[in-house]
């Protein structure tokens, strides 16, 4: 029987972000204090918002609230780095919203990526940022050819250059495996190390200024106007507001039957850069399968694999409590997946395992708008894929937060209405 590995406390990511960054905790909100604009969260969608509010208005007083001892300790600093677009949501884009804007949010999400490039150079923030591709590969008969009606769309609308189709022969040239065939190359695309993306954003928000508080969880929340926030230290009085909070908008009874938490969980091997070597697999590219709850894996610098998949646990009847961060028969699994995936990895160690929430919507797109009110803006709904995705859920909220009407506040993603899950008990039919 599989021996689960140790559970991380947060995530390898951030134990490997923090030993070498060092980061000090912000101390937790004590007392009274006002701002032009209180954010809850201090995940990817919490900061990018900080940071492109101060972007376009240097005066504008933010206060960052975050619960965990550090900001990114969420989805943010445990994912498994993979800095996309929205390309492979073409299809479903162009239901929700016809051809020519679907090809518009596209287009306007990939920029996110090269733009997060140029802010790490910008800013000196080391996050192992690799422009090596995305290739998604059937990994059984019944995923062979998953992608034809996604590549048929794409080259229909005239952007057919985002993906590359490699046969199985040119699959096994970047990385072999018993079970893999033919593939899906996506070369726009990168891997990243989350944590140090998070915790270098925070370190960029703290030097201009921006009030983070970590260790302040929110008792209770109001949406105004005006917009009073209150931690169990503490309490924020704003004119506006931004809720950051992932899977965790959950809880909000507006959100309550929008949003489906659900586990993902990620193991990471000790290093044997010798066996990546051996199955040809140094290129960095990260790499998935085309199962609906699809596993997806990557390398790092040093020659391990962090290999993660989405599971069947789920915040209905399971909350957003400890079996989603580690629940140990799906850890197990993962692992038996990852052998069965690189047979040749068999003696080598698993490092850490962990995992943790995302934000499920039935329509599996971000959306964005305002509680009853409009002095609170949200974003929420990344299903898995926020790397990228949240770096312009920043600029549009930062956009709606400020009253700003640009081609980010007009995406058809904003003011999306949110598909509702049916009640209980249906919504935790088939749910462990």
């Amino acid at each position: 029987m599989t021996t689960p590995p140790r559970q991380a406390r947060v995530s390898w990511w951030m134990e490997e972000a923090r030993a070498a960054l060092e980061p000090e905790p912000q101390p937790p909100l004590t007392g009274s204090t006002t701002a032009d604009v209180v954010i809850l969260g201090g995940g990817y969608t919490g900061l990018w918002t900080a940071w492109f509010l101060t972007e376009r208005d240097p005066a504008c007083d933010v206060v960052v609230l975050e619960g965990d001892e550090l900001c990114g300790s969420g989805p943010s600093g445990r994912n498994g780095g993979f800095c996309s677009g929205m390309w492979e949501d073409l299809e479903a884009l162009v239901r929700f919203f016809g051809e020519a804007d679907a090809v518009h949010v596209a287009e306007t999400a990939q920029r996110s990526v090269d733009e997060i490039e140029a802010w790490l150079v910008a800013n000196d923030v080391d996050a192992w940022f690799s422009r090596a591709g995305h290739l998604t590969i059937a990994t059984s008969a019944a995923q062979d050819e998953a992608w034809a009606s996604l590549v048929a769309t794409a080259r229909r609308l005239g952007v057919g250059d985002r993906f590359v189709e490699l046969d199985a022969n040119a699959v096994r040239k970047r990385c072999r495996s018993p079970v893999f065939r033919a593939g899906l190359l996506q070369p726009g695309n990168a891997t990243l190390h989350p944590a140090r993306l998070a915790l270098g954003l925070r370190g960029a928000l703290l030097a201009r200024g921006v009030r983070i508080h970590e260790s302040s969880h929110v008792a209770r929340f109001r949406p105004g106007p005006p917009v009073e926030v209150e931690t169990t230290r503490g309490g924020v009085r704003a004119d506006r507001g931004v809720l950051a909070l992932g899977a965790w908008s959950a809880s909000l009874t507006a959100f309550r039957r929008s949003i489906v938490p659900r586990g993902t969980y990620i193991v990471v091997t000790d290093p044997a850069p010798d066996r990546l070597a051996d199955v040809g697999w140094t290129g960095g590219e990260g790499l998935g399968d085309w199962r609906t709850a699809l596993h997806y894996f990557r390398t790092t610098p040093d020659g391990r694999i962090a290999f993660g998949a989405a599971a069947a646990t789920a915040g209905a009847g399971v909350g957003l409590g400890a079996r989603l961060r580690y629940d140990e028969p799906s850890i197990v699994k993962l692992v038996d997946d990852f052998r069965r995936f690189f047979p040749s990895w068999a003696d080598v160690g698993i490092e850490a395992a962990w995992g943790g929430p995302m934000d499920v919507t039935g329509r599996h797109q971000p959306s964005f708008g305002a509680l009853p009110g409009g002095a609170v803006h949200y974003g929420v709904g990344y299903t898995g894929g926020g790397v990228g995705p949240c770096h312009l859920g920043g600029k549009i909220l930062a956009g709606l937060t400020l009253g700003i009407d640009d081609e980010h506040t007009a995406l058809p993603l904003v003011g999306m209405p949110m598909q509702r899950f049916p009640p209980e008990p249906l919504l935790s039919m088939g749910r462990r």
